[in-house]
């Protein structure tokens, strides 16, 4: 015998109102942010407004540009490549044999000339290309537990392959540590030496944060395999300021590391004799190294990108007011076609 109708109905009402319900108490709260219906201004660019900003934005980018510029260019650098002048002629066609082999003299002297009046304090700086401090497992190949605390100098993580020496743990271990520049340099001034003022060359937040005063080195650089520069084990890391620089990542292939401070003028055409210790290997992956003596100027060292960047910003927005206002000129538009076109604007809800 067939169900009635009246039978089925009733289920069937039921499970409707229970997801109905269900539906209900599913709902989010409803709110103007969730649903995009607040209040919106939607300015009109009409060439009466256009211009005039354009025109503000030039007139004020264009001189802000030019005092950059001039800035960069109050700032003296000496720029000094020796990669390739400092090898042997005989060691030209094997460079690297030549940096790696140590009963070769690595030292060499060269006569620098200051091009202008150089202030104190004059900063020297190493300049490394083709050096990729960025690399995902180079950057991550170190341990700032370790760094800083005293109780941590066993956790060598992340530190492969520079993570121990016969079971030991090395302190600072990892390959940002291990591959320390270790390139020196001296200058001198006819008979008088010039003093380079190592102390205050790293961020002092480094030097309180990261880098503790109780943790000293350890097993570094006595593996097979030397990277680069050695550290004093009788010195906590907190004032080995060449680690603390060195292990500040560049971002970028090329880049600049201080290396110390002259704390005395230098005058025009006046020749600096600078002895250099040819000692970090580029040569395996055809890098490029360089000294830098460099001023500092009211925005930091010698750089006219962010001028030229001001300058060419405000020409642009200056030639476009140009090229607005012509066409203004020449294709009037009128009021009934602007009031077609371009409605009062009003906060759209």
């Amino acid at each position: 015998m067939a169900p009635a109708k009246g039978d089925v109905a009733g289920p069937s009402s039921s499970q409707d109102g229970s997801a109905a319900t269900m539906k209900k108490r599913n709902r989010p709260q409803y709110h103007p942010f969730t649903q995009q219906q607040l209040p919106a201004c939607k300015p009109i660019l009409a060439p009466q407004t256009v211009i005039p900003v354009l025109l503000f934005v030039g007139i004020i980018f264009v001189p802000i540009g030019l005092g950059c510029i001039a800035a960069s260019n109050r700032v003296v650098e000496v720029v000094y490549q020796y990669e390739t002048s400092c090898v042997p002629a005989y060691m030209l066609d094997n460079k690297v044999a030549y940096i790696q082999n140590p009963s070769i003299d690595k030292t060499c002297t060269r006569i620098l000339k200051v091009p202008k009046d150089m202030k104190h304090p004059i900063y020297i700086y190493y300049q490394l290309d083709k050096f990729y401090q960025n690399h995902r497992r180079y950057v991550k190949s170190r341990n700032d537990k370790q760094l800083r605390s005293p109780e941590e100098v066993n956790n060598t993580q992340y530190c492969k392959p520079e993570a121990t020496h016969h079971g030991n743990p090395v302190v600072p271990c990892g390959l940002v540590a291990w591959s320390l520049f270790n390139d020196t340099y001296s200058f001198a001034r006819g008979n008088e030496a010039l003093m380079v003022h190592k102390r205050g060359i790293s961020w002092r937040s480094e030097r309180e944060d990261i880098f503790g005063n109780r943790v000293f080195p350890r097993n570094f650089q006595n593996g097979a395999l030397i990277g680069g520069g050695t550290l004093d084990p009788r010195i906590p890391l907190s004032r080995q300021e060449d680690l603390i620089v060195w292990m500040r990542t560049a971002a970028l292939p090329t880049f600049r590391k201080l290396y110390g401070r002259i704390q005395v003028d230098l005058h025009a055409d006046e020749l600096i004799t600078v002895t250099l210790q040819n000692n970090y290997n580029t040569y395996s992956f055809g890098g490029k190294k360089a000294l830098v003596l460099s001023t500092a100027g009211v925005l930091g060292g010698k750089n006219g990108f962010l001028g030229r960047g001001y300058v060419v910003v405000g020409l642009s927005c200056l030639a476009l007011a140009a090229l607005l206002t012509l066409l203004c000129l020449v294709f009037p538009l009128k009021e009934e076609h602007l009031a077609l076109q371009y409605p009062l604007s009003r906060p759209a809800r």
